[in-house]
């Protein structure tokens, strides 16, 4: 039995008052990145100040859907999700439900 790696959505505060949205495995390494200059391009023109927030996800695929709906938030919504008054669930689509008849459900 093989065990995926967590991948982890992180949101990072800037000095402009931006969060910027990322995925990593190791969140303080990918911060350190931000920080040196070597993360993204987005970090560089915009010091990174903190991680707000990071959330597990169960692999690279789960984690950058994820990241792709929480880039659509505004700022405040994103600051809604790192102080906990939203879930990560909240900001992703509800997942298509099967009929319990379907006999291609598996």
């Amino acid at each position: 039995m093989t065990r995926t790696t967590p991948w982890f959505l992180y949101l990072i505060e800037c000095d402009d008052g931006s969060v910027y949205t990322g995925i990593a495995i190791d969140v303080a390494a990918r911060f350190a990145k931000h920080v040196n200059g070597t993360g993204a391009r987005y970090t560089r023109s915009r010091k990174p100040l903190r991680v707000l927030a990071s959330f597990e996800l169960s692999d690279r695929a789960s984690a950058l859907r994820a990241e792709y709906w929480v880039k659509r938030l505004t700022p405040a919504g994103k600051r809604a999700l790192a102080a906990g008054a939203r879930t990560l669930d909240s900001v992703l689509p509800a997942p298509a439900a099967i009929p319990p008849d379907d006999p291609h459900a598996v």
